[in-house]
């Protein structure tokens, strides 16, 4: 991990990056490189105990040029506002690369759900809306979930909108339970949507996707989706990382033969941890989390956290990975990504490999605006042709320019943000 990581200064150098390729004037970088408007909340909680805990909770409407803020909201104990700042700004690119009409936002409460029963963590939910209920909305910023939130504490929110507003507005907030305006697919949509853009990688590679071997960092929804997908394509997960809360440490679960999904999850709590003496009997191999990284495999997928591939531990990526796609949100820094650009890894860009999740989220808004459903198979096809497509405009400029694809990817994300501010009349 790298030394004093701040999330919303690499996503400004990043930018500014891309600013200096695109030759952005001086008002274009200075709107684009930090956030339209941000929230600071407290949000008082009875606790349990009887006690009243004030929980610092964030929103951050980074840009919304092409459309509403559009951005999860997680929970997490080390949770700062820098770091809601870099993921916002990389919701706006994200939305934008795969071309859909929605601008970057992000929200976060500093708790710890493990720790917090479920009518507290439902007040946090609850006081975190009304905080806000006049700054967020279907027309202007559109809430999802992020880590350690779920589809019920997306229905808690909604419910309290509701409430609040005196009306029903199944689009305020998107990743619900089905059959309260979910949608169909979304749960599999960003794992799905990680090996949408392996497929398309490997197939530009000439490597064919049913002799790889990949290891996962994460083992929360974007990964066991991905993991699924990857094995009905024939590629072959050979050990997965994650968090154990009862520890506070990572591990990693190694299985040369090929991890089992299904055996796995079983044996996972709802937090993405895997309980390692239960994985000891079915024949896995515990090691420290961090040597996921070390693996001779062909397909890296960092799906965890930001910060996790560093210039303190690139050099110990083996010359036999091929690919990186990023599953998680800024899991590279830009010191790192100098070094795999010069090892020739190929690497799909978090906004890019990780969009089929907000992709699926704009399904959930135009399904719930129609109030009109579409069956799973359809919602996960047209997540395929957008995805697809996204990738291959980004290869192809990559390509045409030679440029590295976290570049391209910017690149064409980054002029579509300015284009529409400009129509605006903004910049």
């Amino acid at each position: 991990m790298a030394t004093n990581y701040n999330a919303f200064k690499m996503a400004q150098e990043q930018f500014d990056r891309v600013a200096d390729i695109l030759e952005l004037d001086d008002a274009a970088r200075e709107l684009l490189r930090n956030p339209l408007r941000e929230y600071h909340v407290s949000i008082p909680v009875r606790m349990d105990d009887g006690t009243t805990k004030v929980f610092r909770g964030f929103r951050v409407q980074h840009n919304d040029s092409r459309g509403p803020a559009k951005g999860g909201i997680r929970f997490h104990p080390m949770e700062t506002i820098d770091t809601v700042r870099a993921l916002s700004m990389w919701m706006t690119w994200k939305c934008a690369v795969v071309n859909i009409p929605l601008g970057g936002g992000k929200g976060g409460v500093i708790c710890d759900p493990h720790n917090l029963s479920l009518r507290e963590q439902e007040n946090v939910c609850r006081g975190w809306v009304r905080q806000l209920a006049n700054d967020i909305g279907p027309l202007r910023d559109v809430p999802a979930p992020d880590v350690m939130t779920n589809s019920q504490h997306m229905l808690w929110m909604l419910d309290e909108y509701e409430t609040i507003h005196g009306t029903k507005y199944p689009g305020f907030i998107t990743g619900k339970p089905v059959g309260m305006g979910g949608s169909l697919g979304r749960t599999e949509a960003t794992g799905y949507g990680v090996i949408f853009t392996l497929r398309e990688a490997l197939k530009e590679l000439n490597i064919p996707i049913e002799k790889t071997t990949a290891v996962f960092q994460g083992f929360g929804n974007v990964s066991q989706y991905a993991i699924r997908l990857y094995n009905m394509l024939k590629g072959k997960v050979i050990g997965v990382s994650c968090w154990d809360q009862h520890d506070q440490t990572s591990y990693y679960f190694k299985k040369s033969e090929g991890i089992n999904i299904d055996e796995l999850v079983n044996i996972t709590d709802n937090f993405g941890g895997i309980d390692k003496t239960k994985a000891k009997a079915l024949g896995y191999e515990v090691l420290p989390g961090e040597k996921w990284i070390e693996e001779e495999v062909d397909v890296l997928i960092p799906s965890a956290l930001e910060n996790q591939i560093s210039i303190d531990n690139v050099h110990l990526i083996s010359s036999k990975v091929k690919v990186i796609a990023e599953g998680a949100n800024g899991p590279t820094t830009p010191e790192a990504d100098k070094y795999l650009a010069e090892h020739d890894v190929f690497i799909i860009p978090d906004f890019l490999a990780n969009a089929g999740g907000v992709t699926c989220s704009y399904f959930e808004q135009v399904q719930c605006n129609m109030n009109y459903y579409w069956e799973k198979d359809e919602v996960l096809a047209k997540l395929d042709t957008k995805m697809t497509s996204a990738f291959h405009e980004v290869y192809a400029l990559s390509k045409k320019r030679s440029l590295f694809m976290r570049d391209s990817a910017y690149v064409i994300a980054v002029n579509r943000v300015v284009q529409a501010c400009k129509q605006r009349g903004w910049i």
